[in-house]
């Protein structure tokens, strides 16, 4: 027990947990933030749903992870130098993003928008490198559940903060504010300390391309791997993309979503990745993949339930409280899940490469959700994407043998 205490207090985990926040912070301001923006402005639902696409970066950066493993930046190290970097940008895109009209020019928004998820999906990419390359291979599950409740921080103070400080002043100040806010993650990369690994950097742009995908494709479930991680979370992203406009469709005030949804959520969440680690330790990672899955399915159901009751606030409560307690556990057994199975060499890489599949739901599949809640009505739109959690928990059962044994290669 020592040992674990010692580990959780750990300057590594703290510092897991602080860069898991500066992650969070920026996603749900191109996300639920913006289209409570967007709908009080009176953009219709259809633009609402497609401005998804913005998160296209979140599934693209693979394509330009490779730069941060091949090119070390003259200052603060090979993954601190580029943080620093970026998160000046993105503070800056963030910033910009505040001083768009969405009722008068969608098209400046969705650009400022696409940089703050561009500079967002590149600071993901290197945090994750320097976490993977920060903590030893034991210390890797009990960093992603630290790393996703600072992520879920990130996100509760962005959406839940956001959303009630927008019933007091204008968006476009909060969005300032949050810029400011990310001077958090700014100051977490000065003053933490460069991993130190004695791994070789590719020798070449084109060996930083090539090789990390030949080193992962040796793997004789390579495809499989890719397909589970595109399909276990597909349902529940699909009905999270929506959920705001259904809040607030079915009579729940601004305020009222930002307390009870993301504040009352928020712990939630952390009991889900407290939950997590511990189960994973216990039942293993098939298991828990396996059992979080099946909660993540029945969670989103629990939104089915609440349009057919309409206004609740209780009733929001318990739907809400289950839904962060499955996704808390989910996102910490999948995170823990795709860290193990990268190589050091190639880490921002490879890691990027599965996170992006992982994104895929958020931007591509979600795009239309808009669409598809507006043609089946929110009842039957929460029930499929229910059901549609069915196909990656198949996919999981092909790897029972070899997660059962404790080894993530599948050869």
């Amino acid at each position: 027990m020592s040992a674990v205490l010692k580990s959780i207090f750990s300057g590594r985990m703290l510092v897991a947990l602080l860069m898991g926040f500066s992650s969070g912070l920026p996603l749900l301001l191109t996300g639920s933030v913006l289209q409570a923006w967007m709908q009080e402005e009176g953009v219709d639902l259809g633009t609402i749903g497609l401005f998804a696409l913005v998160g296209l970066p979140y599934t693209l950066k693979f394509l330009w992870a490779p730069l941060t493993d091949r090119y070390c930046l003259p200052f603060f190290g090979r993954r601190r130098g580029w943080l620093i970097v970026i998160q000046l940008l993105l503070m800056v895109s963030i910033a910009a993003l505040g001083w768009t009209q969405p009722a008068i020019s969608p098209l400046n928004v969705a650009v400022a928008a696409w940089l703050v998820t561009f500079f967002s999906a590149s600071q993901d990419i290197v945090i994750d490198a320097y976490r993977r390359e920060a903590l030893s291979d034991k210390e890797l599950g009990l960093g992603a559940s630290l790393y996703v409740n600072g992520y879920r921080v990130g996100m509760l103070l962005a959406s839940g903060g956001g959303l009630i400080m927008a019933d007091f002043m204008s968006f476009s100040l909060v969005y300032q504010l949050m810029a400011l806010i990310m001077l958090v993650g700014l100051m977490t990369t000065l003053f933490a300390p460069e991993p130190d690994i004695h791994v070789a950097m590719p020798g070449s742009l084109r060996e930083a391309v090539i090789q990390p995908f030949a080193d992962y494709f040796k793997r004789a479930d390579a495809m499989l791997i890719l397909l589970f991680i595109l399909l276990y979370k597909v349902g529940d992203t699909m009905a999270s993309n929506m959920t705001t406009p259904f809040y607030l469709d079915i009579g729940f005030s601004k305020t009222e979503i930002g307390a009870v949804v993301k504040l009352f959520g928020f712990w939630a969440t952390i009991i889900g990745g407290i939950v997590g680690g511990v189960t994973i330790l216990r039942t293993g990672i098939y298991r828990a993949l396996w059992g979080f899955g099946i909660l993540q399915a029945l969670s989103t159901a629990g939104f089915a339930v609440l349009a057919q009751v309409g206004y609740s606030l209780p009733l929001l409560a318990g739907v809400i409280a289950f839904e962060n307690l499955s996704a808390g556990m989910g996102t910490a057994a999948f995170v823990a899940f795709m860290a193990s199975l990268t190589n050091r060499k190639f880490t921002a890489t490879q890691y990027a490469l599965l996170s992006s599949l992982m994104g895929v739901p958020r931007v591509i599949v979600a795009a239309p959700t808009g669409y598809f809640a507006e043609w089946l009505g929110w009842t039957v739109f929460f029930t499929a994407c229910a059901f549609i959690a069915i196909p990656g928990l198949l996919v999981l059962t092909r790897f029972r043998a070899w997660l059962e044994n404790g080894s993530t290669d599948a050869e």
